[in-house]
């Protein structure tokens, strides 16, 4: 199947691993040039390495999303090298796990200023370019916590539903433009994250890790964890004119973990 995006230019957030690398290489794949964004040099490099030896085309840009003031020159950047970014892929990093009840409001503030502001200035940025166009895609990458709330990550469940009810309202008022918004959430893929995750709650209850990991993927219908080529697969096709009549939508790349309807 021809995703009709060939040529078009990416901007992947959190490219330096886990789903932002397998989303920027998916991407990659199908002839997108791709802008990586990353607070991780090496990190970084290894994404843009990876990309090019597939013969794909990438720029690496060392990227601090709570730093709002270096929105503007990123984006230049980009749009000299590459061309105007047509695929913005919203993919932030995670706040550490912690309750929802007693946490300081310095830093409730530093997470939502790195995890929600920056997305919506980021995005803000590159969307009149998109309107003006008629061709856009903005695809916020959240958890499935914004559906049935994770214990101990009070503050990501929090946060990352903000976004939530911010691409559902934008999906009303550029959807005319050409330009659609949707929310992507994973359940449990096998990144980093996960694995850190799977930590903390192994030393938190007294655990081993491989019973925790156990206990986590037999609550998973399918059996296990998720690779992050399988999600990026499915951010890949929301990104292509294969799907230029979904926005709006929150999808669950989660293997039928949540319970939910």
């Amino acid at each position: 199947m021809d995703l009709g995006i060939t040529g078009r230019t990416a901007l992947v957030l959190g490219a330096g691993g886990g789903l932002g690398r397998a989303i920027a290489l998916a991407l990659a794949r199908e002839g997108v040039r791709v802008a990586l964004g990353d607070i991780n040099d090496a990190a970084l490099a290894e994404t843009a390495a990876a990309i090019a030896a597939e013969g794909g085309q990438a720029k690496a840009l060392t990227w601090n999303l709570a730093d709002l003031d270096a929105i503007d020159g990123h984006v230049r950047a980009i749009e000299a090298d590459l061309g105007p970014v047509d695929i913005l892929i919203n993919n932030t990093g995670g706040p550490p796990p912690t309750p929802a009840a007693g946490q300081d409001a310095a830093l409730w503030r530093k997470h939502f200023d790195a995890m929600v502001l920056s997305v919506i200035a980021i995005t803000d940025r590159v969307l009149p370019g998109m309107r003006q166009r008629g061709f856009g895609r903005i695809i916020t990458s959240t958890s499935s916590g914004v559906v049935a709330p994770i214990a101990n990550l009070g503050l990501s469940n929090a946060l990352r539903l903000t976004l939530v009810g911010w691409s559902k309202t934008l999906a009303r008022e550029v959807g005319r433009d050409g330009v659609t918004t949707n929310i992507v959430l994973p359940g449990r893929v096998a990144t980093d994250r996960i694995q850190f995750l799977d930590r903390a709650r192994a030393e938190r209850e007294g655990r081993s890790l491989e019973a925790v990991a156990a206990e986590s993927t037999g609550s998973i219908p399918l059996g296990r964890y998720g690779r992050p080529e399988e999600y990026a697969d499915v951010v890949t096709f929301l990104a292509s004119v294969r799907a230029s009549y979904i926005t709006g939508s929150v999808v669950r790349v989660d293997g039928g973990l949540i319970a939910s309807i």
